[in-house]
């Protein structure tokens, strides 16, 4: 079973992670997701987790000690343990690291706010011999916080977990898991489902001759086509 913590300010915003397919895997014990409140490491009136950066500029920077007792809390040396902090100053998500998350054992998701957390929880973390840090962003653009970034990578790395999805064969003709010429990924070919005509436009010919060898032709030929075009935009 995938164990999965996530440390935040806002736990209310990580509620969807309970719901569809999500919330099956959880009923059936295939993956374990805790929700984690980031103020309850805090010792002050106020819960402060925030405080000016050193050297100066805008924003306020997340205080390192809440972050490190929260890990702390959830974590022990006797497990392997991916803490994942969402930045926009980290490595692009894709569907390999996707797939490398999901056989992991148990993965810790740092959702920080504001102009980020303090650096040296990532380098204390790092220095740990059972731990693995990664510094993940999901675009090239800036979130509010990283509760959304955290849930985009949670949907992708659970369905790729045996038992997540209904028909695991769907796994494999669904963009970037579709092969092309020289081992590239290619996006999906186009679906249709019935009616055969609709508003005047038709299902396109080959996908109703049941000759399946054309048929695989024609997908492989519309996900090369939709990954050319995609890349010339």
């Amino acid at each position: 079973m995938l164990q999965i913590d996530l440390i935040s300010i806002f736990p209310d915003y990580l509620t969807p992670l309970k719901l569809s397919l999500l919330g099956k895997a959880q009923d059936k014990g295939i993956v374990s997701i805790d929700i984690h409140d980031l103020r309850e490491q805090t010792n002050d009136v106020h819960h402060s987790v925030d405080d000016t950066p050193y050297g100066g500029g805008a924003g306020m920077v997340m205080t390192a000690a809440p972050w490190g007792d929260a890990i702390d809390a959830i974590t022990n040396d006797q497990e392997l343990v991916d803490l994942i902090i969402l930045t926009p100053a980290g490595k692009k998500f894709d569907q390999q690291m996707a797939a490398d998350f999901s056989k992991k054992y148990h993965l810790v998701f740092a959702c920080g706010r504001y102009e980020g957390i303090d650096a040296r929880v990532g380098e204390f973390y790092s220095s740990k011999s059972n731990f693995k840090v990664h510094e993940v962003s999901i675009g090239d653009y800036v979130l509010g916080g990283g509760e959304v970034a955290a849930m985009v990578i949670i949907e992708a790395t659970t369905r790729l977990i045996p038992g997540v999805l209904g028909n695991p064969d769907s796994l494999t003709e669904e963009s970037h898991s579709i092969s092309g010429n020289n081992d590239s990924l290619l996006v999906e070919y186009p679906n249709y489902t019935k009616p055969s005509n609709w508003r005047g436009l038709e299902v396109p010919e080959v996908l109703l001759s049941g000759n399946h060898g054309e048929i695989a032709k024609w997908r492989k030929a519309q996900a090369e086509r939709r990954t050319q075009q995609l890349n010339k935009e």
